[in-house]
């Protein structure tokens, strides 16, 4: 990553990120960016259900960033449960840092309220989207439905807190586990990406702010 940004001078600034999902795949891909562009002393929670892979992720982590003194903490919970939330509501505010000057939250948009507002902390939220959020695909109505209400939800959560920045985000058709369920009952046989590809993509866009809060933006479109 370092040879592909040297001569990016941008950063995510001092402060602490939250990533979902972070064991594997996208997510993975999404914190080596973010440990990457973040200075030194910010805060990086991983969040997933594998203790095993985030406890890998963290070491790797740690050993590419030192100079940084980035701060990994592994957090092993189910999202989707009301205990899994509150644990990792309770982990961001015990590591929420001062002086901090962004708060970056990528994939859930339950845990907004962790840290108060204040003038020139910045804010950043990812909704890590899909093209089916805007397109039929056959025999997957739950999912097709699931990533629409939730491209709705953040699109409402822009008009609702205008100091937050927040951004739909479809990374494309990535070389992951869903994939293969895609091709396999679909019959559908797309170039799959590197997940560290659009992961870079995302960066640059989050580096870069100058998208309108609120926006879908695909892959392909950036």
């Amino acid at each position: 990553m370092q040879d592909i940004y040297s001569t990016n001078p941008k950063t995510l600034g001092r402060g602490i990120c939250i990533i979902t999902g972070a064991s594997r795949g996208f997510g993975r891909a999404l914190a080596q960016e973010v440990s990457y562009f973040s200075k030194p002393g910010s805060v990086l929670l991983l969040v997933a259900r594998s203790n095993t892979m985030l406890q890998e992720l963290k070491e790797e982590l740690q050993s590419l960033t030192k100079d940084q003194q980035l701060m990994v903490h592994c957090i092993a919970v189910d999202l989707s449960t009301r205990e899994g939330v509150h644990e990792t509501v309770r982990v961001a505010r015990q590591e929420a840092i001062n002086e901090m000057d962004h708060v970056l939250l990528i994939n859930n948009a339950g845990i907004l309220q962790v840290f108060p507002c204040r003038p020139g902390l910045r804010w950043s939220v990812v909704n890590v989207s899909s093209v089916f959020a805007t397109q039929a695909l056959p025999s997957w109505v739950l999912y097709c439905t699931a990533k629409a209400a939730r491209k709705m939800m953040f699109g409402v959560l822009a008009e609702e807190e205008p100091n937050v920045k927040v951004l739909s985000y479809s990374p494309g058709p990535m070389d992951t586990d869903m994939q293969v369920d895609i091709r396999r009952l679909t019959g559908s046989n797309h170039h799959l990406l590197p997940c560290q590809e659009s992961a870079a993509k995302l960066m640059k866009l989050l580096l870069d702010n100058n998208f309108l809060s609120g926006k879908h933006l695909d892959f392909f479109e950036v």
